[in-house]
Formats: C-alpha cells, sequence, structure tokens
C-alpha cells in the first residue's frame, strides 16, 4: 500500500493528498471545496472534541448553538469584522426553486422568492452571538457568560486543502463576555494556554504561544494570541487562536450593563477556536512514507492484534489467547481491536494498519503461544520485539505511554534546530529557501515593512513570542531600531 504514497521528498503536498485519501481520513465530495470526512478521520475528530470539550467544562465553560444564518445587517455592524470576512462569505438571496419551463424535470431559483435581507452563512459567530447577549445582558450579575459553540462554518476558500483550508469545516468557536478588561484578557490568555497544553499533551505537537502582528489580527480584535506549530517541511501552520475582542462588538451591538456602582458600561469580549485543520496538522507533523504516525492518545485504535494461523487447527487457541489480551488491554482503557478476519493475510493487514498509523501491533501465532511471548511492533519506530504474554497489559500501557513522548520529543527536536536567528536580509532570504522552519529576525514594527518582507518572500510574522526577550537590533528590512526579534516563516 506504501508504494501507492507519493514520497515527503518528491512532493510534500501530494505526499498529504495520497495520505488522507488512502489512510481514509477524508474524501473529496461532489461540492467544489468541500470534503467528506470518513469514519476515521471522523474518530479523530471525536477524539479531539471529548479532550477539549472537557477542558472548556472544567474552566465553567458551557455549550450552545446559534443559527448557521445572519441577517447581512447584523454581520456588517462591526466593520472590521464585516471587511475581514467579506471577500469569504457564502450569501443567501432566495428561499425557494421552482420547475425550469423551459427545461423539464430541472429547476430554477424562483425570482419571486427573493428574501427582504440576504443572509450570510456564517464565516464566524460573534455578529450573531452579540446580538443575542444584547438581551441576555443587563446587570454584572449577568456576568461572565462562558458559552462555547461546536459548530461548522463556511468561508469561501479560491484555493482549498484537505482539512487544511476547505470551504466548509467543523469547528469548536467560544465567546465571552466579562464585566472587566482585565477578566476578559485573563480568559483571553487562559484559552490559549489550554490550546497549547492540548497540542503538546494530546497531539504531542510543540507549539509556540505569541500574538500577532496588527496586521495578522483577527479582524475587530484587539490583540491575537495563537499558536505555532511546524510542519516537517518546513512551514509553518497556525493551530489555534484566542482573541481579546475588547468592546468592539460590545459597541457595535449596544451591549450595556449596570456595574454595581449602577453605573452604564459597555461589556468587554474574547472568542475562541480551533478546527478540524488539527488533523491536518496531525498528519503533517508526525506521518512517514508508509503512512500515518497517530499518537497514542489520540489514536481511534491504539493497538491492533493480528492473529497469524497455520492450519485450522491452529484457529481456536490464538482466537483464545488474543481473546483474553483484547480483553486485559481493554480492562486498562486501552482501545484495542482483535482482527480475525480470514479474508485479509497478515502482510495485507500489516500494511493496512502501518497505513492507518495505529500505535502498536501485537502479533499472535500458535509457536508464539507455546512460548508464552507475542510479537509487539511500534508504529513510530518501526521496530518489532517478543514480549511475555503475562503482564502484557501492563507493557503495553507502559509502551504507549513511551511512544506517546518519543513522538512530541522527535517534533520537539525537529522545531528546535529549525528556528534560525539572522541579522540581515541576506541571510534571511537564504534560511527561507534552504533550512526553512522559523525565522528569529529583527523587525521595525511597521505594517509597511512587514507587507513587504511579505510580498519579495511569501513569509510573514507568525508570532511575537509570550516572553520574548528584548535585544536591541536593527530590522532586517528597513535597517530601523527594533527592540525584539519576531518569528517569521512561510505558512499553510
Amino acid at each position: 500500500m506504501s508504494k501507492a504514497i507519493t514520497s515527503r521528498n518528491e512532493d510534500y503536498s501530494q505526499w498529504y493528498n495520497d495520505l488522507i485519501i488512502k489512510a481514509g481520513l477524508a474524501d473529496y465530495s461532489a461540492v467544489r471545496g468541500c470534503m467528506v470526512i470518513k469514519p476515521y478521520g471522523y474518530a479523530l475528530w471525536e477524539n479531539m472534541q471529548q479532550v477539549l470539550d472537557k477542558k472548556f467544562k472544567d474552566t465553567g465553560h458551557e455549550n450552545a448553538y446559534f443559527p448557521l444564518f445572519v441577517p447581512k445587517s447584523l454581520f456588517e455592524a462591526e466593520e472590521k469584522n464585516a471587511e475581514g470576512f467579506a471577500k469569504e462569505c457564502a450569501v443567501v438571496t432566495h428561499y425557494r426553486l421552482k420547475n425550469d419551463p423551459s427545461n423539464p424535470g430541472k429547476l430554477i431559483v424562483d425570482p419571486e422568492a427573493k428574501l427582504e435581507e440576504e443572509l450570510v452563512v456564517r464565516p464566524t459567530s460573534e455578529a450573531i452571538i452579540w446580538n443575542t447577549y444584547k438581551k441576555w445582558i443587563q446587570s454584572y450579575r449577568d456576568l461572565p457568560i462562558l458559552i462555547n459553540q461546536w459548530a461548522n462554518v463556511v468561508r469561501w476558500e479560491m484555493r482549498t486543502r484537505l482539512f487544511l483550508r476547505t470551504t466548509e469545516f467543523l469547528w469548536q468557536e467560544g465567546h465571552t463576555a466579562h464585566a472587566t478588561q482585565e477578566e476578559a484578557i485573563h480568559e483571553t490568555k487562559q484559552m490559549i494556554n489550554i490550546y497549547a497544553s492540548f497540542a503538546e499533551d494530546w497531539m504531542a505537537l510543540p507549539v509556540i504561544q505569541g500574538v500577532k502582528s496588527a496586521s495578522e489580527r483577527f479582524a475587530g480584535a484587539e490583540d491575537t494570541y495563537t499558536i505555532e506549530a511546524l510542519m516537517q517541511d518546513g512551514k509553518a501552520l497556525q493551530a489555534g487562536t484566542s482573541h481579546f475582542l475588547g468592546q468592539n462588538f460590545a459597541k457595535a451591538f449596544d451591549v450595556t450593563f449596570i456595574n454595581k456602582e449602577n453605573k452604564s458600561e459597555l461589556v468587554w469580549a474574547t472568542s475562541w477556536g480551533v478546527s478540524t485543520r488539527l488533523i491536518g496538522a496531525l498528519v503533517m507533523a508526525h506521518s512517514d512514507d508508509q503512512g500515518l504516525v497517530l499518537p497514542p492518545k489520540l489514536a481511534p485504535i491504539q493497538v491492533v492484534i493480528v492473529p497469524i494461523y497455520k492450519g485450522e487447527e491452529s484457529k481456536p487457541v490464538i482466537d483464545a489467547k488474543a481473546t483474553e489480551i483484547l480483553n486485559a488491554l481493554k480492562a486498562k482503557n486501552i482501545k484495542a481491536k482483535y482482527d480475525a478476519n480470514e479474508n485479509n493475510r497478515p502482510g495485507w493487514k500489516f500494511a493496512e494498519y502501518e497505513m492507518k498509523g495505529i500505535p502498536v501491533r501485537i502479533a499472535i501465532g500458535l509457536k508464539d503461544i507455546e512460548n508464552n511471548v507475542v510479537e509487539v511492533a511500534r508504529r513510530d519506530t518501526k521496530t518489532k520485539e517478543a514480549m511475555p504474554i503475562d503482564g502484557i497489559a501492563n507493557t503495553i500501557e507502559n509502551l504507549l505511554d513511551e511512544i506517546q513522548q518519543s513522538i512530541f520529543q522527535k517534533a520537539q527536536e525537529f522545531q528546535t534546530t529549525h528556528i534560525t536567528a539572522v541579522n540581515s536580509w541576506e541571510e534571511f532570504v537564504e534560511v527561507l529557501d534552504t533550512t526553512t522552519g522559523f525565522i528569529s529576525a529583527h523587525w521595525d514594527g511597521t505594517a509597511d515593512t512587514e507587507n513587504q518582507i511579505k510580498e519579495k518572500t511569501k513569509a510573514t510574522i507568525r508570532c511575537i513570542p509570550l516572553g520574548n526577550p528584548l535585544e536591541d537590533g536593527h530590522c532586517i528590512l528597513s535597517g530601523k531600531p527594533s527592540t525584539q526579534r519576531v518569528l517569521f516563516a512561510r505558512a499553510y
């Protein structure tokens, strides 16, 4: 099966697309720019949802759901937000079709069914939510409001890629309302920390936390916090964002409250989100030319047991022992599967589960049982080892933890060795084209210089790292004084 995957060195982009399809994560659909998430890919998303949903609820957030459609007048109420998303909006203008009189069996839009006001298919939900919050908030006693929504959104992309950039995608979006600026800023930082811990502890994906430059902020935000990850081709991927919205949406929708001093104040806001793009990040950060490499904590199947039958008489013996091992693994809440399907040979199964990134594969035959061992193969290192059947559940439990850490350490080492400090324009361009990865360089803080660098190289400021040390220097392009380095990269 691996022969059907283009190698990373040959064509990284094609390798990614091949792998998504061959591993059964997603498929192309009849709708331009949209994908079908297949059961195996959706199982990954469900695992991510479960972890994140618990983290949100543990910090006091509740789930709700808001409409998919946003009246245009509401959408354009906050001007920066409307302007930022205007070119990506899908718009509903009519509410009915009718038979085409000149083409029997076909349908046309009924011109008599034009909406009085166009509806925007949500690209993000700030407008509809803050229009609702206006009704919910009167007093400081109504605050804070801490709501999360699991939903789909539509952004009309011209160039799409499975999971990374699709016209419709799944995500969660948190929208919170606070009485004070301090509370809102604390919420913004808290949520980016949650995203970072999820990425590192569960996805085995090292990330850099930082704030976006003014040009790269979310439309309508005062500050955007981000986690930036590095993919194996040296390109950066924005893996999650948390936005301090200030009072911009409260002003746009006239959301005020009476404070403890009985005075009227505008509410402070945040929003934050991650999407199914995280599945793309998982694939690109860890996988190889043979298929997926999944961190055990998120793998839909953590362990697969493959029987090696030699004659019909061996089957009941092997099945019995394999089932015993399976039950022992499940007793430890390990997601295990016994593949006793006789339609496929063991070699085919090995290739299939390698492609799907199952962290651990156990092979068991009659001789293994006689010797009280099984063959245990790790997907991340491709190593195999005979291990005693006695206590195998404990052994596998520890091995899964080891694999999780190993995958993270490998990715962290890659990130560390692909952050390069440069001090001149010539160095910047050379590193960008040869070493790739993050480039740490001085910038004069102006949007003009930032835009020039982007136009010349297609590299953007990924973030200004949190806790960034101050140092005197000169901007790599303009030569003007600078007080700190920022991280540049070409990105997805």
